[in-house]
């Protein structure tokens, strides 16, 4: 297993669960149910070397969460990739804006979520 850690914030316990499930058996996995906690565990040491971002969550949704991962010296570096069924491309547009390297439609196919991953992690 690698000792590279991906941070899932999604507020769907199944999508994290299922993500989590996918990426276990190679990375470290931190989970987060909102953008709080998750603001809270990306600024934690050791970082995550990569978030993985809904856009649809209650509270705080992930553009906002986004924009103050990136807006954060500590936390700015830490590439994200939002992962969403919100796919329109005006979305998507956004995310990138604020920030963001990357962008998986939900449902998650796992070739398509590796793929993205090894562009920042090798496994």
């Amino acid at each position: 297993m690698s000792t590279e850690t991906i941070l899932i914030i999604d507020d769907t316990p199944d999508n994290l669960t299922h993500i989590s499930t996918l990426l276990k058996e190679k990375f470290k996995v931190k989970v987060a149910t909102n953008g709080a906690k998750g603001l809270t565990i990306a600024a934690t040491d050791p970082k995550p070397n990569l978030i993985l971002l809904d856009i649809m969550m209650p509270e705080m949704d992930g553009f906002e969460v986004c924009q103050k991962l990136k807006g954060d010296p500590n936390t700015a570096s830490i590439p994200v990739v939002f992962l969403s069924g919100k796919s329109e491309s005006s979305d998507i547009e956004k995310g990138l804006s604020l920030g963001a390297q990357g962008f998986i439609s939900k449902p998650v196919e796992p070739e398509k979520l590796f793929e993205i991953i090894s562009k920042f992690i090798t496994a």
